[in-house]
């Protein structure tokens, strides 16, 4: 696909398009999210926010006094 070819399809319509605000709502968004990256080699262990907030849990609770 060349980067010049328009594949926009026909039925939105382009005052639609052009009327969109870029990042309108990333602030919003960022201010309500909460998010790490695993590393790869992690993500075996650990591959889902159930087990990395249950690990660190166990983590926080051998850790207090």
């Amino acid at each position: 696909m060349k980067d010049d070819e328009d594949t926009m399809r026909k039925e939105y319509p382009e005052e639609l398009i052009k009327s969109g605000v870029r990042g309108k709502y990333t602030n919003k968004y960022q201010e309500g999210t909460n998010i790490v990256l695993i590393e790869p080699d992690l993500h075996e262990l650990f591959p889902d926010s159930e087990s990395v907030n249950r690990a660190l849990r166990d983590y926080i609770s051998h850790k207090q006094p």
